[in-house]
């Protein structure tokens, strides 16, 4: 089950990252002052499902989390985390017309062999 639980988390960290992004790029029109922002932004909250949803997913990753956080090390669990970075950079590409160069290529490709180089010293 501790897998899930990681598995878990990640899924909903990325729901929620992405649904923000492309809600927000419907929603460019933010006012200048800080305090018209933040009125904004709640009122995005209270009124756009599909926000209320995307911060419901940070909730519910953080229940994962702790759950995971029961059946593991964290110095085992947290490297996994990183995996949402990488699946965050494949779904904007496609899905926000994000750029896709040789340095976050080399940088996804750094943080795979993290995780595999440190959940392989993981002594259960």
């Amino acid at each position: 089950m501790g897998y899930f639980y990681i598995a878990g988390c990640i899924a909903f960290t990325v729901y929620g990252q992405i649904v923000l992004k492309w809600r927000m790029n419907q929603n460019l029109d933010m006012p200048d002052s800080t305090f018209g922002k933040i009125i904004r932004l709640v009122t995005l909250i209270l009124t756009d499902p599909w926000i209320f949803s995307g911060l419901t997913a940070a909730f519910v990753a953080s229940l994962f989390w702790m759950m995971a956080m029961t059946k593991f090390q964290i110095s085992y669990a947290y490297p996994f985390m990183s995996s949402a970075f990488v699946l965050v950079l494949l779904i904007s590409v496609p899905l926000f017309g994000e750029t896709l160069n040789a340095a976050k290529l080399g940088g996804t490709a750094l943080i795979i062999l993290g995780i595999i180089v440190l959940s392989r010293g993981y002594a259960a």
